[in-house]
């Protein structure tokens, strides 16, 4: 629905002074001051006329537990998708901030809050990502400092942030990532020689996987853990 349509329908406004309003800068649309009476709006939008809320959703953030097996999508004909593990009601009000792979197990962050879940994944934020890797051969000496001076990845003509990479067995090691470009451990892993044969996230920034959850179960997140995720305009470094 267009915004100035949206304003005449709840308020006791004409359409034309719905846009006259929205030209004076008396509107915002997801705390954001919009001038455009042609926007467009949806039920999961926010809407306030001055200091007036016209419409506001109930936001829900959610962490899964991802299981192997499971794609990262809402729906597939073939593979079964990580939607299919939430209550039904849940299923067309979420969305994934942030994919696994099919194979890759872990945390798994959902809601319908779309501004928050764009500052969660945008790679300008640099937020902390962490996984455990199991590899298919021993990690070379020299892994750790070439993923601290960063990968070349030949697709994107671009070299990754600096990375963290701690050895924790022959083939098994705890790696921080600030990006979340595609497949990029174990293409990561793959320019230093090696294989990736399990992947985990533990965390996203300070939220954590909850020990307490097993594959396939979620939870709210906490307010704290909300709370997290950069503001519009700040970044983590």
């Amino acid at each position: 629905m267009r915004l100035d349509r949206f304003l005449a329908l709840h308020t006791q406004h004409s359409q034309q002074t719905a846009r006259l309003l929205i030209a004076a800068g008396r509107v915002s649309v997801n705390e954001r001051i919009v001038r455009d009476g042609q926007q467009r709006i949806d039920r999961f939008t926010r809407v306030q006329l001055d200091d007036a809320v016209l419409q506001q959703h109930n936001a829900l953030y959610l962490m899964l537990y991802k299981p192997g097996g499971y794609l990262s999508a809402t729906c597939d004909p073939i593979h079964p998708t990580v939607m299919e593990l939430l209550a039904e009601p849940l299923r067309q009000q979420l969305h994934l901030a942030g994919r696994l792979d099919r194979s890759t197990t872990g945390l798994l962050i959902l809601t319908n809050d779309g501004l928050w879940s764009r500052r969660l994944t945008e790679p300008g934020r640099r937020i902390p990502k962490v996984y455990l890797v199991g590899t298919a051969e021993p990690i070379a000496a020299h892994a750790a400092e070439c993923f601290a001076q960063g990968i070349h990845l030949a697709r994107e003509g671009i070299d990754t942030s600096p990375a963290q990479l701690q050895l924790l067995a022959p083939c098994q090691a705890r790696l921080t990532i600030h990006e979340g470009r595609h497949h990029q451990v174990k293409r990561m892993f793959h320019a230093v020689g090696n294989r990736v044969t399990s992947l985990h996230r533990e965390s996203m920034g300070i939220i954590e996987l909850d020990p307490t959850l097993r594959p396939g179960q979620y939870r709210l997140l906490t307010p704290e853990e909300i709370a997290s995720v950069p503001t519009a305009g700040s970044r983590l470094v």
